[in-house]
């Protein structure tokens, strides 16, 4: 399959998702204490970039049970076997290689540049094969996930004062302004929104570095660092066991978002990447005997 092919293919699954008003990037199941970004069976690694949001939207829209994923040939060595008629899923990664430029360095040397090339591989939801169960989940967290939340955002640093009726970043003095704990519903919203501002701060030179975007994206800045930070806070609640409404589901956004995909078809695939760079972030500030375990 072409590069384009698959990046249309991919894109127009979260339009898809979208037009139904779905979010794909929402982890589609119930939240435990389980870790519940995508990971694949045989490796126990976890998915990354827009694989991540991708593979959540496919379990949503085939309403699998579970966030496990394997090759066709990883199910048959673990001694599973994928059912006749089932279809994979593609899952994408970036392969990189040198290539020679026409300009020279100052000893006269070619010099390189580093190319990416989009690849994709096949992949089936642990529902789709027989003979394979599930592993019992695997608790990530030694301590609440609301004191998680807490942790996270005393290590970052970063000031966070309340009240008011606003919850917004605000870059001019680095501060992020939150109304009173009381005024959520609950704790996971509050947890979701302020992980939202979180990530928006996350945006500056001396963190992410998201000032090119706000140049280079086609469909506006603001909506896409909206999409970045939507995604970012959607994985750090999936990652600490927790599930909230995130502040804003009105049809204007899912109709923003729709117009970003529709007229660029690597946007998703740069916001995921951005989401993640940001939520790596994040769960880096916490001390190593908190941060969630690896796969």
């Amino acid at each position: 399959m072409a590069q384009s092919n698959i990046r249309q293919q991919i894109t127009d699954q979260f339009i898809h998702a979208l037009e139904q008003g779905t979010r794909p990037w929402r982890c589609p199941w119930d939240q435990t204490q389980t870790f519940n970004i995508p990971v694949n069976l045989s490796t126990g690694d976890d998915y990354h970039g827009v694989n991540v949001a991708y593979l959540w939207a496919m379990q949503l829209d085939q309403e699998y049970s579970t966030g496990h994923w394997l090759t066709y040939r990883q199910a048959q060595k673990l001694g599973g076997q994928v059912r006749k008629g089932e279809r994979h899923t593609p899952a994408v990664f970036y392969k990189a290689f040198e290539k020679e430029t026409d300009e020279v360095d100052d000893n006269g040397e070619a010099v390189t540049e580093q190319i990416r090339i989009l690849r994709h591989f096949r992949v089936f939801n642990l529902d789709q094969i027989d003979g394979l169960e599930a592993p019992d989940p695997r608790p990530r967290f030694g301590f609440e996930p609301i004191e998680a939340v807490e942790r996270i955002v005393d290590a970052t640093g970063i000031t966070v004062l309340h009240g008011g009726a606003r919850a917004c970043y605000q870059p001019n003095t680095d501060i992020i302004a939150m109304p009173d704990r009381d005024r959520f519903r609950s704790a996971a919203d509050y947890s979701v929104t302020v992980l939202h501002e979180l990530a928006h701060a996350t945006k500056t030179r001396d963190r992410c570095d998201r000032s090119k975007y706000e140049t280079s994206v086609r469909k506006g800045a603001y909506a896409f660092e909206e999409l970045v930070a939507e995604i970012t806070a959607t994985y750090a609640m999936s990652a600490l066991g927790l599930h909230g409404e995130t502040f804003d589901d009105s049809a204007g956004y899912i109709d923003y978002w729709l117009s970003i995909l529709k007229e660029d078809q690597s946007a998703i695939f740069r916001a995921a990447a951005q989401a993640e760079k940001a939520y790596q972030w994040l769960i880096g500030h916490l001390p190593a005997s908190a941060t969630p375990q690896a796969a």
